[in-house]
C-alpha cells in the first residue's frame, strides 16, 4: 500500500497520473529550517522526516504482541510512505512560504528579473528503510512592476506556496523559461519519484 505523506492537492493530482492507487495521509511535522541548515539537506531532511513519521503511524505491527499480530495476506502489499518537500531558494537562501501578503509581496520583488532554484527533496519510507532524493529545477522570472506584484497577492493564489507563486497559475506569464523538471517546480519531480518507486517495486 503506497501512502503520500502530503496535504498538497497539487501532489496528490501529480501522483495521480503516475500511480493509479494509492491514499492520502499528511503529516504534521515542524517545517522550520535548522540554522545555516543547506537548501537540499533542508528539503530532504523533511520529506524523510515527513514519511517517517506517517510510516510510524500506519505501521502498527510494532506495537502489536506478534502473538497477536493476524497473518499476512497475500493480496495486500507492503507499507510504503512518500513524503516530498519543496522550497526556492535564492542566492543559496531558502524562500519558504510566504507569513502573509507583505511578505509574499517581498518574495516577489527578490524574484523579479532574476533566475532562482526550485528544489524538492522526496523520500520513501518501507520496512527495509528510507530512500531519499532530490530534484533542482532553475526558473527565470521576467521583471515584475509593483502594480503587478499587488494584483497578484490580490488573488490569494501566492499564500501557500513555498517562493509565492504557482507556476501553473496566474505567475506563468513571467516564467518565460526554465531549466529541468517542470512537475517539480509544481511540488513533485514525477520522473524521481517513478524511480524510487521502481526500485522498491511500486
Amino acid at each position: 500500500m503506497l501512502v503520500l505523506a502530503s496535504a498538497s492537492p497539487r501532489r496528490r493530482e501529480l501522483l495521480a497520473q503516475v500511480v493509479y492507487r494509492f491514499q492520502v495521509h499528511p503529516a504534521h511535522i515542524p517545517e522550520d529550517p535548522l540554522p545555516g541548515e543547506d537548501p537540499i539537506v533542508y528539503v530532504t531532511r523533511l520529506a524523510r522526516e515527513k514519511a517517517e513519521a506517517v510510516y510510524r503511524q500506519l505501521s502498527s505491527v510494532n506495537t502489536v504482541p506478534e502473538n497477536l499480530r493476524p497473518l499476512p495476506r497475500p493480496d495486500v502489499q507492503p507499507l510504503a510512505v512518500l513524503g516530498a518537500d519543496t522550497t526556492v531558494t535564492l542566492d543559496n537562501a531558502i524562500l519558504g512560504k510566504p507569513e502573509d501578503a507583505a511578505d509574499a509581496a517581498r518574495i516577489l520583488r527578490l524574484l523579479s528579473g532574476r533566475t532562482h532554484r526550485v528544489i524538492t527533496g522526496v523520500a520513501l519510507v518501507t520496512a527495509k528503510g528510507a530512500e531519499v532524493a532530490a530534484e533542482a529545477t532553475a526558473v527565470r522570472f521576467l521583471t515584475l512592476s509593483e502594480a503587478e506584484i499587488a494584483a497578484y497577492v490580490a488573488t490569494g493564489e501566492p499564500m501557500d506556496k513555498a517562493g509565492a507563486y504557482a507556476i501553473q497559475g496566474r505567475a506563468a506569464r513571467w516564467i518565460p523559461r526554465i531549466e529541468g523538471c517542470y512537475f517539480n517546480v509544481m511540488g513533485l519531480p514525477l520522473a524521481l519519484v517513478c524511480s524510487l518507486l521502481d526500485s522498491c517495486q511500486y
